[in-house]
């Protein structure tokens, strides 16, 4: 069994650094900023042969239990209640502060296993800070450098003797290995067959929108805990931070995110950093849930994010939250409908939902419309069903004729899903007109019922074997 984690200490000490260097990616946000870390953030370590969870923490600071910084530190206490183990670190360079002291007395007393982590040790001057983490009374501290790698063999070691061999290394179970190559079933490798979609396979999700949207708040409540930092400040989530859960039987990860302002407002560097890391949550996504306020929806910045969820190629689907705070719902949805219909012809058909994070109202409506747009996402059409359709499209809305000479399309198959794509076999490929394309994508969405996700025709040319050639005479 394997054991967990959490990295704690007070702000700006190299609590990020150093998970980022136990994971191996830079997947926690870090600044010179103090406080740049919020929510607390879970991750897969490797250190040297040891595997572990680990948990990256806000910085621990004295202050209101309803101000931000205090419903920071009741995460982190958390994550130390959750932990089998915690890293505390110190910053050997500046030295020990009160806060120090106070945090060293509150790990103390949750009597859990504690190692204690001088870092910045590579820095001149930083011997005193190292030798004044002794008054602690937490042991013998560890020097190291984590933006530099440096004294993790040490670090290894001092967890093991903390959490004992026994924890530490568990024994492995034999897994029977073959190089026997077994053979697929011929039905799956008929294009005529399409594949049934599998219900069981894990789902990502990413949670996007306007700060103070309420996407943090709709994750809580899917969880059933206060698992995300959540409050009336705009921005407050700065990291995109994944949490797993179960419904109906079904593993769903989902990305809380940070609010994406317009491009113009956003100057400070932590806000574009910000930014980046949901736009990688985004393209790492399967199914991206864009949420609106509905109390003030549609605005630019909404539009702007539904097109950059789609041209990214994901499925999309809306969600208008704070619904428990609109008095008359159905002139409100009937107005939104309208819009979602008229402000968005690129997703035609995307699913609408409206819900209330605080309350929980249509929030398994929600769910259902997420995996109903996933499968959409996923669907193959056979080659047979689709040339069929296509030489019934030529009937009923032939291509134009360009310069006098028509343009015939000849061949169509579907290339990949993830979004759904398809190539079509034509002549003359550079000459067909844009609204055309536009009709084929219309006629699918229509015919095979593929409402709300983006859909990609590729037209080719084959290439004349002449071209090129002089004539012989």
């Amino acid at each position: 069994m394997s054991f967990t984690v959490a990295i704690v200490g007070r702000p700006n000490v190299g609590k990020s650094t150093l998970f980022n260097r136990l994971v191996g990616k830079k997947l926690a946000l870090v600044d010179d900023t103090p406080g740049v870390t919020r929510d607390r953030r879970p991750g897969d370590a490797r250190l040297m042969g040891l595997t572990f969870t680990i948990i990256d923490t806000a910085g621990l600071e004295e202050a209101d239990a309803e101000s931000l910084q205090g419903r920071m530190r009741a995460q982190t206490e958390a994550a130390i209640d959750e932990a089998d183990l915690s890293l505390f670190v110190v910053d050997a360079k500046s030295g020990l502060t009160p806060v120090d002291t106070d945090l060293a007395e509150m790990l103390r007393r949750r009597g859990k296993p504690v190692v204690l982590v001088a870092n910045k040790s590579e820095a001149r001057g930083s011997d005193s800070g190292f030798y004044d983490a002794y008054t602690l009374g937490l042991g013998e501290p560890t020097p190291i450098s984590a933006e530099h790698g440096q004294g993790m063999l040490d670090l290894r070691d001092a967890i093991v003797a903390a959490i004992g061999e026994d924890r530490a290394y568990p024994e492995k179970e034999d897994v029977a290995v073959t190089d026997v190559d077994i053979p697929q079933s011929s039905d799956e490798d008929d294009e005529d067959e399409e594949p049934t979609y599998d219900e069981t396979k894990p789902l990502r999700v990413a949670i996007v929108g306007r700060p103070n949207a309420g996407k943090s708040t709709l994750i809580n409540r899917f969880l059933g805990e206060d698992r995300l930092l959540t409050g009336p400040e705009a921005g407050i989530t700065r990291d995109s931070i994944s949490v797993e859960w179960d419904w109906r039987g079904r593993t769903i990860k989902m990305f809380d995110t940070a609010g994406m302002r317009r491009k113009a407002r956003v100057i400070e560097k932590l806000e574009k950093l910000s930014v980046a890391d949901a736009l990688r949550a985004v393209r790492f996504a399967e199914t991206v849930v864009i949420v609106f306020d509905a109390t003030i929806p549609f605005e630019k910045q909404d539009l702007q994010i539904v097109d950059l969820v789609l041209r990214e190629g994901r499925a999309a689907v809306l969600a208008f939250n704070k619904w428990d705070m609109i008095e008359d719902r159905q002139a409100v949805l009937a107005d939104l409908r309208e819009k979602t219909d008229r402000l968005l012809p690129q997703a035609r058909g995307i699913r609408a939902v409206p819900i209330s994070g605080q309350t929980g109202w249509g929030l398994d409506k929600l769910m259902q419309s997420i995996i109903d747009t996933d499968k959409v996402w996923n669907k193959r059409i056979s080659t047979a069903r689709l040339n069929r359709w296509l030489e019934t499209q030529q009937i009923q809305h032939p291509p134009p004729a360009v310069s006098g000479r028509r343009i015939k399309l000849k061949y169509m198959t579907q290339v990949k899903a993830r979004p759904p794509a398809f190539m079509i076999s034509c002549t003359r490929s550079d000459a067909l007109p844009e609204s055309y394309t536009r009709y084929l994508i219309n006629g699918l969405r229509a015919d095979f019922d593929m409402p709300s996700v983006p859909i990609r025709i590729h037209f080719r040319s084959p290439e004349n074997p002449f071209e090129g050639k002089k004539r012989r005479t």
